[in-house]
């Protein structure tokens, strides 16, 4: 485990594991730009066991999608073990437990950040992991429940003691959500009391944030999550930035506009036109966002409902943007 997380850490940075975003169309765009690390989209421990069709779709990889890690959730410590042998039967390089999901669906199955207030079934979770697999375990936590029970350093070292091999630490309570700002205090807090890697994850934004991150913490490695969204140039940036190089990652408008379509591409190819029509919406208001007169385009965008029309006022809008560039 300390190879996987420090070898990918001296590439570079980890795509954090974004319900609804990390599909493989996306880690792979984001490695492409230099991401280190990808995880999976979190995945139902019980839609595994179960057997759900759709859950299993979460796990679809390819040779170039490596090293990749599987984030799956659950409550029951069984559940889980049975879980994490599927998922380590489907090849990857490491399973992630999430123990810090605030989204209410998940909290009221007894998962996710509601974790963070039950030590005991922590330790019986990740124990009944460890002892499923042979592949490396990592845990994903919160700061804590709320601002008045913050208790980050106690959980990772029951996951420690438990058997994990990392801890990623979200510096953000689970009642913030992904709202305020992350207090990074809370990750060097963890890093000074626990001897396995930490992964330091929130508000990483820009590739500075991630050099900064580094030395306020002295965490092993830096997951990005939303400063991903619209941005997958971000890793080569940090990739740039932690090599000491001069910072030339952005990219211009006809770079811009091709990454959109081959993102696109790849996800029509992988989901099917119809379902990459729903769910890449999304991706392009992030792509756009902060372009100049992108809010016409944005409000256009999100109401046309065929491949075609998106297709063309996308184009015209870039070739638009390059002419008032000229």
């Amino acid at each position: 485990m300390m190879n996987i997380i420090k070898t990918a850490a001296q590439k570079g940075a980890f795509l954090a594991p974004l319900a609804g975003i990390s599909n493989l169309p996306f880690r792979l765009i984001v490695r492409s730009q230099g991401c280190a690390l990808a995880y999976t989209e979190m995945i139902s421990a019980n839609g595994l066991v179960r057997k759900t069709a759709k859950t299993y779709e979460y796990l679809k990889t390819c040779a170039d999608d490596r090293p990749l890690g599987a984030q799956i959730f659950g409550a029951d410590p069984q559940i889980m073990a049975e879980a994490a042998r599927i998922v380590a039967d489907s090849g990857v390089d490491l399973i992630d437990i999430n123990m810090g999901c605030p989204v209410k669906k998940v909290i009221k199955a007894g998962a996710g950040a509601i974790l963070m207030k039950n030590p005991d079934l922590i330790a019986r979770i990740v124990e009944a992991v460890k002892k499923a697999v042979k592949i490396p375990v990592t845990v994903k936590i919160r700061s804590g429940w709320t601002h008045s029970s913050i208790n980050a350093v106690q959980i990772a070292k029951i996951a420690e003691d438990c058997g994990a091999d990392a801890i990623t630490v979200h510096a953000r309570t689970a009642d913030q959500g992904y709202s305020g700002q992350a207090d990074w205090k809370i990750i060097a807090e963890v890093k000074k009391t626990i001897k396995i890697p930490v992964i330091g994850n929130g508000d990483i934004r820009q590739p500075q944030d991630t050099v900064r991150m580094l030395k306020e913490t002295s965490c092993d490695a830096v997951m990005v999550g939303r400063g991903a969204l619209g941005n997958p140039w971000i890793f080569k940036g940090i990739a740039q930035k932690c090599a000491g190089k001069p910072l030339n990652y952005l990219p211009d408008l006809e770079q811009r506009l091709e990454m959109i379509q081959n993102h696109w591409k790849m996800e029509s190819q992988f989901f099917g036109d119809k379902v990459a029509l729903k769910s890449f919406h999304k991706h392009i208001l992030w792509y756009t966002k902060g372009l100049d007169s992108s809010s016409r385009f944005r409000d256009l965008a999100g109401k046309l409902k065929d491949k075609e029309s998106i297709l063309h006022e996308l184009n015209d809008y870039f070739r638009l943007l390059k002419i008032s560039k000229s």
